[in-house]
């Protein structure tokens, strides 16, 4: 029997003419990606292709590095400044020089009225780390305000938290290498093969060499889950308890790792006090998971020889994110899987250069992990900069999830958006639209002039796109990458980093300070930043050339790791060097054990459960979770623009169980109505057991769709809202003006 088309007519790609290849670094997720990037011999973009040589991908690339040649001339983007008095006046073309006069004014007359912080700048996690680096430097040293936050505060702001909290500082300890040495994998609220496709290849490919048990901690029967030999459909929000649980078990069965918590950890005691409340027979009730199971799982994991963790918003989007971490954390320093290869706490990242603004942005502190709260660094960058060490506050101000609530308050009444959209991405819509109407003065700096949060804007700042600038990127590895400089900017559009520059300018009055005319004068001076004695984060013996030449250049690489490697081989070209010997930094942190806590042990941190999720209940019976697909990312800004990424997923969909459907009447691919006490959306409803009977999935990407929908309340310690732990219900609606809705959408 034949199953499918007896002719296929498999998919082809034209071959294109390609005259010259420009090395680049992946623009979407954090995997970091080495692409290259066909020109003609016209000099127009008309491929891209991974880079073979390049230890991150091999040569692969998802669906969007293949197609991210296409963003360049992709429709909406932004020609030229756009200036209006009022948000709902039409804009009017402008000057570059016009536009910034205008925010500049505005920023210090709101200033002068209302106070220092009372203007407030959002960036992204998606500049170069030298286009962090000087907008730091920008608001840090010259606008002065404090209340200055990335958008990576909604994806990794529980993984550098929980980092801090258990090692003493930021940064992923381990690598995708980890995969090829590790006897155990255990995954919470991962879903890699839709996430980052490449990374899951990398685990996949070290799968099939050496098999290993691969444990999947979701709720829903993810692409991951499908794949893994033991899967976990744990109760949303309540991955702590089961954490708590297994180290009840290896305590209780004595399968810790003595000798490594005695020479590097600190706090045993107390820890083993808590989780001995964690019986599996007390915490199943809570996680969900069956007292036999959680066993299980603990004994596979503490007994291998490596067993390694890794997550990303599974974990991090939920009030007990930090605390997540820290347990992740706490079950790895317990059984020695810190600092080795295949033993690890891996934190997936999520935007492509969200490690870049963690590094060097100043959004949480100051540039290379310093820290505002600490006298000596305020001191030394000051120092750098050439300004006043009085001129930086003394503890960070508000986080992004806390500037929207204080515009609604009047707290702030300024706001330059950079690279960001709210409108789609921020938690309880409802409310992030009326603090955006509270505004008197909005900038939005984005590639494309129709991104929903610039309905709202008084300025618009047209930003070159990706391989139109040149920088570098940090992966979720601490791998430095860099992107060349391909072909000009896209119309009248700029540079990120020239816009910050070019508004440096208008604030010499308050700190005149020396901003490097390129890029790669500002990673000097990152590098001169980043020396010291101890410091983790190092990247003195880098170079761009070097960089491109080992195709990404893994933290810490100091400058006498370099000069080694040069002398190693006698070259002081890095290509030459490249043919004779790869370098590539340092693969893991913490191999010696020594910790960046003052005392240099790692902190055991106990974490007590407490349940503040908003469960379903008779009116709202349903947990409503959401995230990715892997056609698109984060908001649709640019994938919605990609015509081979959006025919894929061009509708606001859910996934609903086919039981959970019958009882409602519901039935597959019609429209419904999900309402929660914040708001209500309209989806297209997808049949499929992947979700329970009392859950619903909703991909985040699209605008006016799920976080109409969610709570958004905060993790304590990190400020990042609960996207994965709402309560809801479904409504049927009428068919029709659901359908004209959704072509209004696609239609935008």
């Amino acid at each position: 029997m034949i199953f499918g088309r007896t002719h296929r007519k498999p998919i082809s790609i034209p071959a294109k003419e390609v005259k010259e290849w420009k090395y680049t670094t992946c623009n979407y997720c954090s995997t970091g990606c080495a692409i290259e990037i066909g020109l003609n011999d016209k000099g127009k973009i008309v491929t891209s292709r991974g880079h073979a040589g390049a230890d991150v991908n091999r040569g692969k690339l998802c669906i969007k590095g293949l197609l991210e040649h296409e963003l360049f001339d992709s429709p909406g983007r932004g020609t030229m400044p756009l200036m209006r008095e009022k948000a709902h006046l039409p804009f009017q073309p402008t000057s570059w020089d016009a536009a910034m006069d205008k925010t500049a004014e505005k920023i210090k007359e709101i200033q002068a009225k209302y106070g220092r912080d009372s203007f407030a700048v959002v960036s992204t996690g998606q500049l170069l780390t030298e286009e962090f680096y000087t907008l730091g430097k920008l608001v840090r040293g010259q606008i002065g305000t404090n209340n200055y936050d990335g958008n990576t505060t909604l994806c990794m702001a529980s993984a550098v938290s929980g980092y801090k909290r258990s090692f003493g500082s930021d940064g992923p300890p381990g690598c995708y290498g980890d995969f090829e040495h590790t006897h155990c994998l255990m995954a919470f609220g991962s879903n890699l093969p839709e996430q980052h496709p490449i990374i899951y290849w990398r685990l996949k490919e070290a799968l099939e060499k050496r098999k290993f048990p691969l444990i999947v901690v979701d709720p829903r029967v993810t692409m991951l889950a499908q794949f893994a030999d033991i899967h976990l459909a744990i109760t949303p929000g309540t991955d702590t308890v089961l954490i708590n649980a297994m180290m009840h078990v290896i305590f209780k069965e004595n399968l810790q790792d003595d000798e490594y918590i005695g020479k590097y950890t600190q706090g045993i005691d107390e820890l083993r006090a808590l989780v001995a409340d964690y019986d599996p027979k007390t915490a199943q009730h809570v996680c969900g998971i069956d007292e036999d199971r959680i066993r299980t799982v603990a004994r596979i994991y503490a007994k291998a020889p490596k067993a390694m963790s890794i997550w990303t918003m599974g974990i991090n989007q939920s009030t007990h994110g930090s605390d997540g971490v820290v347990d992740i954390n706490n079950l790895n320093l317990i059984t020695g899987n810190i600092g080795t290869p295949g033993g690890t706490s891996l934190s997936i990242t999520g935007q492509c250069n969200a490690m870049g603004t963690r590094e060097w942005s100043s959004c949480s502190g100051l540039p290379g992990y310093r820290a505002l709260e600490k006298e000596k660094d305020r001191k030394l960058v000051a120092d750098f900069w050439g300004i006043d060490e009085s001129f930086f506050p003394e503890k960070r101000g508000l986080a992004q999830t806390d500037i929207f609530p204080a515009i609604e308050t009047g707290e702030i009444k300024g706001l330059w958006l950079i690279a960001t959209n709210p409108m789609t991405s921020m938690a309880n819509q409802p409310r992030i639209i009326k603090a955006m109407e509270n505004l008197e003065f909005l900038v939005v700096q984005d590639v494309y002039e129709d991104v929903e949060t610039n309905k709202y804007s008084h300025v618009y700042f047209p930003a070159a796109v990706w391989a139109e600038k040149e920088g570098c990127h940090t992966n979720t590895e601490r791998r430095v990458n860099l992107t060349r400089n391909v072909l000009a900017p896209y119309a009248d559009s700029k540079p990120d980093f020239w816009v910050f520059n070019e508004m440096s300018k208008r604030f010499e009055e308050r700190n005149k300070i020396h901003f490097p005319a390129t890029p790669e004068g500002a990673f000097e001076e990152m590098k001169i930043l980043s020396k010291g004695a101890g410091r983790t984060l190092d990247i003195s013996g880098m170079s761009y050339d070097r960089i491109e030449a080992a195709r990404g250049i893994q933290w810490p690489y100091s400058e006498a790791q370099a000069d080694i490697d040069t002398q190693k081989i006698g070259l002081s070209d890095p290509f030459e060097m490249q043919l004779r010997m790869p370098f590539d930094g340092n693969q893991r942190l913490y191999t010696d054990g020594v910790f960046q806590t003052p005392t240099g042990k790692a902190n055991l941190i106990p974490v007590r459960f407490v349940n503040n999720n908003e469960c379903p209940d008779a009116e709202y019976p349903f947990w409503l979770n959401s995230g990715r697909v892997v056609e698109h990312f984060h908001t649709r800004t640019r994938t919605g623009k990609i015509g081979n990424c959006n025919k894929f997923s061009p509708t606001p969909y859910m996934e609903m169980n086919p039981d959970s459907a019958e009882e409602l009447g519901i039935e597959h691919q019609s429209y419904v109505r999900v309402v929660s006490r914040r708001g209500d959306a309209i989806v297209m409803v997808q049949l499929t057991h992947r979700v329970g009977r009392d859950m619903l999935f909703i991909p985040f990407h699209f605008h006016d769709c799920v976080n109409r929908l969610t709570l958004g309340l905060l993790d304590p310690h990190s400020r990042q809202p609960a996207f994965k732990q709402n309560a809801c219900r479904v409504e049927k609606t009428d068919q029709q003006e659901a359908a004209r809705l959704n072509l209004e959408r696609r239609a935008f």
